[in-house]
């Protein structure tokens, strides 16, 4: 498969803990409701739903977050949960309440049930991301992405989103052994999902362990971590032009096990707000198997006037320390996002204050003696 050279690599270059010029940005949830024009496009695909399975809409939105700012990457235009509605499980959207599933799986026969969704039902993923690949033109690498095993099955157990979370917790407990096997199906079904998605161009994939901070100390690393493990395992490491792909972690509230998660088999990071850079940087951004580092903003900044979220950015850039400047070795790279998904109440005209500021004091530290 052929594309169009890449313009800006800053983002891959610190992903695989190279110098750059400049701190890469993107944001999570950068095509999104806090934009007028993403939400023009999804009145007029119909639904979310809709919006998310047609291709052209799905490239246009992907890229609409580009056309306003500097960033330098942008991210399929998707949802985390498209691969257990590819098991069957009947998703849908219900505005103010979120995602839902018409036929959760909360027993041992339900779970039997499950088998590896037909890639072929996902096949409008495959089509959006070379689509998105094609229309960007190697202006920036394109981030595929899937929900972690762990998230999914809490969807999926669940039946939608939870603050509770006792289903799933009940499960776990009384049943581990069902939920090693529903998280094991998972992992296989998010590999095979995600190396699709780089076979049709993603440059970077990112697992999102959204919901990995709820579980208890050890209970994380026995089922979340470990089915984590499993689809690094079982990923491509180049991609459809035969460029290395990078591999992104990120668990929401997962800063008390980032030691553990130094050791995945992956490439970068996410942190969550309530880490600091600097300390994660000291604990797995060093050293020759150091990890990238990408994050980490409170989303909640963005409410704040523009001089204030130019004062959170340069505390968040000198959090993580000195930027790496060896053109010859890897070392220490920040790239810089949010803590989670950007809001959809977020002003446009403050993510430009963002990206600027970033790009502004990010470079400055890079000049200084």
């Amino acid at each position: 498969m052929t594309f169009a050279p890449l313009r800006n690599d800053s983002f891959l270059r610190a992903c695989w803990r190279q110098a750059t010029d400049h701190t890469p940005i993107w944001l999570m949830r950068q095509a999104g409701r806090y934009l007028p024009e993403y939400m023009a496009t999804r009145a007029k695909a119909g639904s979310f739903t809709a919006l998310m399975r047609n291709v052209d809409a799905a490239t246009e939105v992907t890229l609409q977050p580009l056309q306003r700012y500097a960033l330098d990457a942008a991210i399929l235009f998707s949802d985390i949960l498209t691969v257990p509605d590819a098991m069957g499980l009947g998703l849908s959207f219900e505005a103010g309440e979120g995602p839902r599933f018409a036929r959760p799986v909360r027993d041992e026969a339900a779970i039997a049930a499950l088998a590896l969704p037909d890639l072929e039902r996902l096949r409008y993923v495959f089509e959006a991301v070379t689509s998105i690949r094609r229309a960007l033109a190697g202006r920036v690498p394109l981030i595929g992405f899937s929900g972690s095993p762990w998230t999914l099955a809490c969807y999926m157990v669940e039946g939608g989103s939870t603050s509770e979370y006792r289903l799933i917790k009940t499960l776990l407990y009384s049943r581990p052994d069902l939920m090693q096997r529903l998280l094991t199906l998972n992992a296989d079904a998010v590999a095979a999902y995600l190396n699709a998605q780089i076979d049709a161009g993603a440059q970077a994939v990112m697992l999102f362990d959204s919901w990995g901070g709820v579980l208890a100390d050890g209970v994380f690393q026995r089922f979340s971590l470990h089915s984590i493990q499993r689809v690094l395992g079982q990923l491509k490491r180049t991609g459809a032009d035969g460029v290395p792909v990078p591999r992104i972690v990120f668990t929401k509230g997962g800063g008390p096990w980032l030691a553990d998660m130094g050791a995945l088999d992956c490439e970068v990071l996410g942190l969550d707000w309530t880490v600091n850079l600097a300390q994660a940087r000291a604990r797995v951004g060093e050293g020759a198997r150091g990890k990238a580092l990408q994050g980490n903003l409170d989303p909640s900044v963005l409410f704040a006037p523009p001089a204030q979220i130019e004062a959170e950015v340069i505390r968040t850039l000198r959090s993580f320390g000195a930027p790496h400047r060896d053109g010859d070795h890897p070392g220490p790279t920040h790239i810089f996002n949010l803590g989670h998904g950007i809001s959809q109440h977020t002003p446009p005209e403050h993510v430009s204050a963002l990206v600027e500021a970033v790009g502004r004091h990010s470079r400055a530290l890079r000049c200084a003696p």
